[in-house]
């Protein structure tokens, strides 16, 4: 993993300079009068008081308070919003389950949005060279209405490595269009397009960023995203979450390995002989230079720098425990 010289050369693009990749997601338009009502049912976080055109991040959780999807919604109108997540049928099923009593539409329309993320130090200039409205001035986790002469676009100050970046949303009879303006564009900038898995491996596993993968299992609480709760709503969960409140045990903390090896995500790690919880997720991160990873444990054995043992499928590797955000802490990266 470590001499993979694709991923290191696509990583280093991202971080240092601009590198672009077709990143859809599913999609669910949801709309009508009782919109907003029915996400705060739905989502622990707090719908009601979004504006239009923002973004937030949120997780939707089951009756016994854990996460089952993590998604972004944005607002685009007063009863129009886009919800991108990568289990829309699972989504779907769950809103058909507490629909009742609302006034509200939703319609997966995965297949006629095509989002290109453009991510890196030099995206806004690349994408300034393509769109016809100015996009100096666009906000983080937002989304605005723009144009590439006659084709529609939306554009969001958004992405998942940690860096600087954009996501371009064009209707997919359209996207061979945008793909060649974005290479054309992208010429004298070194662009790079992206093929491999660092857009969820070492990008945003460096920076923090989670999958459903690292949250299988967790509430909010316990993967550090009491940040993300609106109190005051009655979200599906509230009640189970509440009692959690009360003795959050476990948290979704970082390691570093010591020695080189492979770990698994399942992985036992264990501190002073004694099982604590297992590895999430396991990377080498290209800009830190080290074999990282996330794993979920007791939460009063998270301490920074107590030295563990991950018990792998080849023996026992040393780690040390530290938060899980390795790379730009501060966020001044993705504040460009």
């Amino acid at each position: 993993m470590k001499n993979d010289e694709l991923r290191r050369k696509e990583h280093e693009a991202v971080r240092n300079s601009v590198g672009y990749y077709d990143f859809t997601h599913q999609v669910l338009d949801v709309f009508g009068k009782d919109a907003e009502d029915f996400l705060d049912k739905i989502f622990v976080n707090d719908i009601k008081n979004m504006k239009n055109t923002h973004a937030l991040y949120t997780t939707m959780l089951n009756e016994d308070g854990k996460i089952i999807d993590d998604v972004i919604i944005f607002r685009l109108e007063k009863e129009k919003y886009l919800i991108s997540t990568l289990y829309i049928d699972k989504m779907i099923k769950w809103f058909d389950k507490f629909k009742e009593g609302f006034d509200v539409d939703y319609k997966d329309i995965t297949d006629d949005l095509t989002m290109f993320a453009v991510q890196g130090p030099k995206s806004k200039d690349l994408v300034n060279k393509i769109v016809d409205k100015d996009i100096s001035d666009l906000k983080f986790f937002t989304i605005e209405d723009n144009s590439l002469g006659d084709i529609a676009l939306m554009v969001a100050r958004a992405g998942f490595t940690g860096e600087l970046g954009y996501e371009l949303y064009v209707q997919s009879d359209k996207k061979d269009i945008l793909e060649e303006k974005i290479k054309e564009a992208g010429k004298e900038f070194d662009l790079v397009n992206i093929t491999t898995d660092v857009i969820i491996g070492s990008l945003p596993g460096e920076k923090g960023y989670v999958l459903m993968s690292d949250l299988e299992g967790a509430n909010p609480l316990e993967v550090g995203y009491g940040w993300t709760v609106a109190w005051d709503s009655d979200f599906i969960g509230k009640d189970a979450l509440l009692k959690a409140k009360e003795n959050v045990n476990r948290d979704l903390f970082g390691y570093e390995l010591l020695e080189d090896g492979e770990v698994e995500a399942g992985d036992i790690v264990l501190l002073d002989g004694k099982e604590i919880g297992e590895v999430t997720k396991f990377i080498y991160g290209y800009t830190v230079e080290k074999y990282i990873g996330y794993c979920m444990i007791e939460k009063d054995k998270a301490v920074e720098g107590k030295k563990v043992e991950i018990k792998t499928k080849a023996g026992s590797l040393e780690a040390k425990l530290c938060d899980r955000v390795f790379y730009d802490k501060d966020n001044e990266r993705v504040k460009g």
